[in-house]
C-alpha cells in the first residue's frame, strides 16, 4: 500500500505499543479512518501493526472491526 506524501505541517510517526516516535515534526496526523487531521497532543488512539492513527475510540473500533470480520 502506498501513502500519499505528507501535508504540510503532517508529521510522520512510527506507532509502538503505548508510545510513538516521531519521526518527521509536525502538529498533525491523519486519521487512517476518516481522513481527519488529529493534532499531535490529542492523539490517543493508533494501531502499531498498521501503522495508523485514529481520531477517536469509535473510528479505532471502526478500524478494527473491519480488520477482524
Amino acid at each position: 500500500m502506498h501513502s500519499p506524501p505528507p501535508q504540510p505541517d503532517q508529521a510522520v510517526l512510527h506507532y509502538g505499543d503505548g508510545e510513538y516516535t516521531i519521526m518527521r515534526p509536525g502538529k498533525f496526523v491523519v486519521c487512517a479512518v476518516t481522513g481527519k487531521r488529529v493534532p499531535l497532543e490529542a492523539l490517543r488512539y493508533w494501531n502499531p501493526r498498521n501503522q495508523e492513527a485514529y481520531a477517536g475510540p469509535e473510528e479505532a473500533m471502526q478500524r478494527w472491526k473491519s480488520l477482524n470480520p
